[in-house]
């Protein structure tokens, strides 16, 4: 059995691919793979004249993230280990992959991990040394609060910190960073892998949850580095982007949370979607407003979808509470109390 295939998702992403694909080829030890969701700016021909020596896997229509890789990895079965990364990942360190690797060798119930994810492109005001930023999308690893919020050690909401060590030690997470995920081929087929109802965003979460409630452990390995661009294909602030965010979390809290936590928790969600809403309109942006009423209304309308969902998930079900989904409320902590950054958040969790 080979080690580790990195598959990297494409859709429209020629100019990425040229700038960011030969990074990923110099300095990684698995093996680069390209899966393509039927892109239509030539980056399939692409690929095959610039970069023959790279396998790609040709998806028949664009299937969105989590379908398109479920997709693209039942192809590749003679692999260990599977490593997600998106195309707008750059990397530096040589053999990058490779304190991963040895971590999952020698870590058996541990069923994925993430690299450190810093800023391709930090905010340049916020510098003050040559530190660098961790990244929006994942940074050190990720937790979730009470009602469902994500959150990283190095970003919480938009606060993004500075990369200084203070988040090296490995330590349990809920979830990592679908920008970079390494995951266990045998775990991944076991879980059912990517959910694909929801086609982007939330994903890799929802896969993350489904693992920890297995009893399997998720890491951040911050020996591996990997840089991200963000935001390439849907930029923050977009209203599809504010859609699939609310209506697959309320979809991912359906189908994980546990059953004495359901009515509550949603109730509680509810309340504060239609605030979120409210907020969008007081800034005088109504097009993100009307998509979190329309987010409300797909995930009632695809609920029923999920029942079978949550009635597995409650069987299987290792432990009752996962600890990385913590007590508190994000907002509450973030906005009243002023706790801006995850070692203040933890506080609140003594």
């Amino acid at each position: 059995m080979k080690k580790l295939a990195i598959v990297i998702l494409n859709w429209n992403g020629v100019e990425m691919m040229r700038q960011y694909l030969p990074t990923v080829i110099a300095n990684s030890v698995g093996e680069v793979i390209v899966a393509d969701n039927a892109s239509t700016d030539g980056s399939v021909t692409m690929l095959q004249r610039e970069f023959p020596d790279v396998p790609v896997v040709v998806l028949e229509q664009n299937f969105g993230f989590a379908e398109g890789y479920n997709r693209a990895l039942v192809q590749l079965p003679d692999y260990e280990y599977y490593l997600l990364l998106n195309s707008d990942v750059e990397i530096r360190q040589k053999d990058w992959d490779a304190p991963m690797i040895q971590y999952m060798d020698e870590h058996p119930d541990c069923a994925a991990c993430q690299p450190k994810l810093l800023a391709l492109r930090p905010n340049l005001k916020s510098q003050t040394s040559n530190l660098k930023s961790f990244e929006y999308a994942g940074a050190a690893g990720g937790f979730l609060d009470k009602y469902g919020y994500p959150f990283c050690r190095g970003r919480v909401m938009d606060t993004v910190e500075q990369d200084e060590g203070q988040y090296d030690e490995i330590v349990p997470l809920l979830w990592g960073t679908g920008a970079a995920l390494m995951v266990r081929a045998s775990d991944w087929r076991e879980s059912g892998g990517l959910d694909g109802r929801f086609f982007a965003h939330m994903e890799e979460i929802d896969l993350c949850w489904r693992l920890r409630t297995m009893g399997k452990s998720i890491v951040c390995i911050a020996q591996s580095q990997a840089y991200h661009l963000g935001g390439a294909t849907l930029n923050q602030g977009n209203p599809r982007k504010t859609f699939l965010n609310f209506r697959n979390n309320l979809l991912m809290l359906y189908k994980n949370l546990p059953e004495q936590e359901l009515k509550s928790v949603m109730r509680v969600r509810c309340f504060l979607d239609y605030l979120a809403a409210f907020q969008f309109l007081l800034k005088g942006d109504p097009k993100n407003c009307t998509a979190v009423f329309k987010a409300r209304r797909a995930f009632h309308k695809m609920r029923p979808d999920f029942e079978k969902d949550r009635r597995h998930i409650q069987q299987i079900r290792q432990n009752e509470r996962v600890p990385e989904r913590v007590e508190f409320s994000l907002l509450w902590q973030y906005y009243i109390k002023g706790r801006k950054t995850f070692n203040e958040l933890m506080i609140a969790r003594k």
